[in-house]
């Protein structure tokens, strides 16, 4: 029997959710093999809070470069030659990274440049692959990818703590990793479908729908919205990118933890957000995007007071709970909102994650000269700063031209 356009198209978008999961799974993977051994990095090459925030600035500096030339590259390439592509640049990167424990913070920070680089094409690339395939399936299911990018930080977070525990050298631990990464992601990303096509007959017999247009990245960078969007996704990239970066040093400099257990946290901070990510596509169909993150970035709000103010390791634990439970939906949620009309995700994926990563460029060393000034733990307070925030600009993340299932609700 031969199977029927619409059998075909299902079958074709249940291989794209794999092949997406797959490559969110893999990108957190790498990153948090890397971030989980920052401390490592930190004592062996003697820096301190502000060096280490320099040298982490040169992850935002590769990924600055790559992502306004990313919805270019991936209109132009396609988003699963972009991933597979950069999957193996991610690969060699980290291992310079890994060299750089012997070689110095130089070749470590030159490392950090070509691994921003990766990452942040990367992250354009199989962002919009998540909104074709949730475009496709019709129910929101991003936030999922993005609890697959958690899923694989956990992942990577535990056994970065299970090396560590074992005394396993970094570079040893981490050439492992970037073999992994660039051998199995361009293989696994050969099922994501075409990033743009025509729409499957919505009777028998009709014609399909005519893809719109691709429109260029230069015209998304006008538009207030997008613009926005990118604001709104900056909070809450700060507020992921302070706990992927600084968690675990805050927890060991802060809290007097041992290595250990200062990685152990932030495996607690990851577990959490990837928790909120899985569940998160129940909340938003219930209650709608914007009223849902204004919820999460108030619970985030809370999650690093008590991080912060805990007088011991147990609430401290407690607080990176609902720090990473509160900033789960942020980033994946504004991917959604920048991708809702199909011809221009491309283009306003790329800007608003362009925007979105200047928290990358300034968090990291923000964080560190905060630190050098009072301490490492007081420092986290800047995200409270950034969540609240988050809470006015929020309601931009609705759909233009519906209405949320809350003020359905409220209006009946």
């Amino acid at each position: 029997m031969i199977p029927s356009p619409q059998d075909s198209f299902a079958a074709d978008t249940r291989a794209g959710v794999r092949a997406t999961y797959a490559a969110f799974i893999a990108t957190g993977f790498i990153f948090a093999s890397w971030a989980a051994r920052i401390p490592q990095f930190k004592e062996h090459l003697g820096l301190g809070a502000g060096e280490l925030g320099l040298v982490l600035l040169s992850i935002a500096v590769g990924s600055l470069i790559s992502l306004p030339l990313a919805g270019a590259i991936v209109t132009r390439f396609g988003s699963r030659r972009t991933v597979g592509t950069l999957a193996v640049m991610d690969g060699a990167a980290v291992a310079v990274i890994a060299l750089g424990y012997h070689a110095g913070a130089p070749v470590v920070a030159l490392g950090l440049v070509l691994f921003g680089f990766a990452q942040g094409g990367w992250d354009v690339a199989m962002n919009v692959q998540g909104a074709v395939v949730e475009r496709r399936l019709g129910r929101a299911i991003m936030p999922r990818f993005h609890a697959g990018f958690s899923l694989g930080t956990v992942a990577a977070a535990l056994l970065a703590a299970l090396m560590v525990g074992l005394g396993v050298p970094p570079p040893v631990h981490l050439l492992l990793c970037a073999a992994l990464i660039a051998a199995y992601v361009p293989f696994a990303v050969r099922d994501f479908v075409p990033d743009t096509e025509p729409e499957p007959a919505t009777e028998p017999g009709a014609p399909p729908v005519p893809a719109a247009p691709k429109v260029p990245v230069i015209v998304a960078w006008t538009e207030p919205r997008t613009l926005l969007i990118g604001l709104f996704v900056l909070t809450f990239a700060f507020a992921e990118g302070t706990g992927n970066d600084w968690a675990s040093v805050a927890m060991i400099d802060g809290h007097g933890t041992s290595d250990a257990v200062g990685t152990l946290g932030f495996a607690v901070f990851l577990g959490a957000m990837t928790l909120g990510r899985w569940f998160g596509p129940h909340l938003l169909d219930r209650y709608g995007r914007s009223g849902l993150l204004q919820v999460m970035a108030v619970t985030a709000v809370l999650g690093v007071l008590l991080f912060v103010l805990g007088p011991n390791p147990v609430l401290a634990f407690a607080g990176t709970v609902l720090w990473g439970v509160g900033t789960a939906l942020g980033f994946p949620v504004g991917m959604s909102a920048a991708a809702d009309e199909p011809a221009r995700a491309a283009a306003r994926v790329s800007v608003v994650a362009s925007v979105g990563y200047f928290a990358f460029l300034g968090g990291p060393p923000l964080v560190g000269l905060l630190g050098d000034r009072f301490s490492v733990l007081t420092s986290v307070l800047a995200v409270g700063v950034a969540m609240v925030l988050a809470i006015f600009v929020a309601p931009v993340t609705r759909q233009p031209g519906t209405v949320e299932p809350q003020q359905v609700r409220a209006s009946g």
